[in-house]
């Protein structure tokens, strides 16, 4: 494993070569060995360094952040025709170069399925799992996917419905939208939330092809069944979300059963994340409650 510079203060940056030939690039925060390890799954299009705003509340929770960037984007390699499942595996790797027994997961937005396939499908090792205003699964019965998404959601996510040619080009002539996002997020954005700007440029930097991966992974089967979820699992969303409507969540919490939700009625998909604090305050208790005194060697 390579070691490279850091663009961000107090994380190291890394290379992990994979036994299949592919690299991920993975972010590590350090700390001590009695933090609690939360893996960071990102949204797209974003690269993994975990998210600086919440730097603050973790280094008084005691938490050890570890991500990576999703394959395709930033330093990671692109893994063609991957799935949500395979993030476990891609997660499992990450766990064992660092020497990371059990750890928490949290995702944002299209890392909040990311973040459950780590929690259904590494159930050894997944202490507790937050999805923040993340999707539920295409296919999900009683769930209407779409309603009271924006319109430039819902013509994204159907193209890529129809597959990688209609896909590709819708994003060849795709524009952002700023009515997407509420006034609250736009006001986050202009804010504390600004470490955005940091995280979607280099995303894009190689062009949409990572962008196009994710949105075909989010409406084909994902590999795995949310309710198959043993850990203590929190989801948050705001109900005025207009890229990932709140009703994913509801859905979610209704399939699992070790589900909390917590629903945030004045926020969108960006304002959301001012809950930040509180949910890593919950992971850390909830996953001292699961395996108290944490260790990981």
């Amino acid at each position: 494993m390579s070691v490279a510079a850091s663009r961000f203060a107090g994380v190291k940056e890394t290379d992990l070569k994979l036994s299949d030939g592919r690299t991920l690039h993975i972010y590590d925060s350090g700390g001590s060995e009695t933090d609690l390890v939360v893996l960071w799954h990102h949204g797209t299009p974003n690269i993994g360094t975990p998210p600086r705003p919440l730097f603050p509340a973790a280094a008084r929770l005691g938490i050890r952040w570890v991500s990576y960037d999703r394959p395709g984007y930033g330093g990671s390699t692109p893994h063609p025709g991957r799935d949500i499942a395979s993030a476990a595996a891609d997660v499992a790797a990450i766990a064992d170069t660092l020497g990371i027994d059990r750890f928490a997961v949290l995702g944002h937005s299209g890392g909040g399925p990311h973040a459950l396939a780590c929690g259904a499908l590494l159930p050894d090792r997944v202490l507790t799992v937050a999805s923040v205003a993340g999707l539920a699964p295409f296919d999900a019965e009683g769930l209407d996917w779409f309603t009271g998404m924006s319109h430039s959601g819902v013509a994204s996510l159907r193209a890529a419905a129809e597959g990688r040619t209609a896909k590709e080009a819708h994003e060849a002539t795709a524009e952002y939208d700023p009515e997407m996002f509420t006034p609250a997020d736009h006001a986050a954005l202009s804010a504390e939330w600004s470490w955005f700007g940091e995280v979607v440029g280099p995303a894009v930097e190689a062009g949409p092809g990572a962008l196009i991966d994710d949105d075909l992974a989010y409406v084909a089967p994902w590999g795995f069944a949310p309710a198959r979820i043993k850990a203590p699992l929190l989801l948050v969303h705001g109900d005025l979300d207009r890229v990932v409507p709140s009703s994913h969540s509801r859905w979610l919490a209704r399939q699992c059963p070790t589900a909390q939700l917590w629903p945030r009625p004045e926020d969108g998909h960006i304002s959301v994340l001012d809950a930040g604090g509180s949910a890593l305050e919950w992971l850390v208790a909830s996953a001292n409650a699961v395996a108290p005194p944490r260790m990981n060697p």
